[in-house]
């Protein structure tokens, strides 16, 4: 079994120079980039640590609350605290589904034209 690392392709890729890097940074499309993953990732964080923090709010605070038996042995804390893992799964599913959808396609543009030299 070899582990050799396979040689390099012959298609050579043009690096882009500094000043290439700056103007696509200023460019419009590249602006556009920056917003839509700003716009989503930004209110998501934003909203997750509010969430976050009510949970540790209320379990320091409001322990009658989160003592609150639902059924069985099964507390209103306890729920809170499970609910807090399916929402970390849930966002960081959202938002790989909103990178393939409008994040990725826009950034293999700027990347295959900046290493094609287009």
């Amino acid at each position: 079994m070899a582990t050799d690392a396979p040689p390099p392709s012959k298609e050579q890729h043009k690096l882009p120079s500094p000043e290439e890097f700056s103007e696509v940074q200023e460019s419009a499309e590249f602006g556009e980039l920056r917003r839509s993953y700003r716009s989503f990732a930004f209110p998501l964080t934003v909203a997750f640590i509010a969430w976050y923090l009510l949970y540790v709010l209320l379990s320091n605070y409001a322990g009658g609350f989160m003592g609150t038996k639902l059924f069985g042995n099964i507390n209103v804390a306890l729920v809170f605290g499970v609910a807090q893992f399916v929402t970390t799964f849930l966002i960081a599913w959202w938002y790989s589904k909103h990178a393939a959808a409008n994040l990725d396609p826009k950034a293999e543009a700027i990347k295959s034209r900046m290493e094609g030299g287009a």
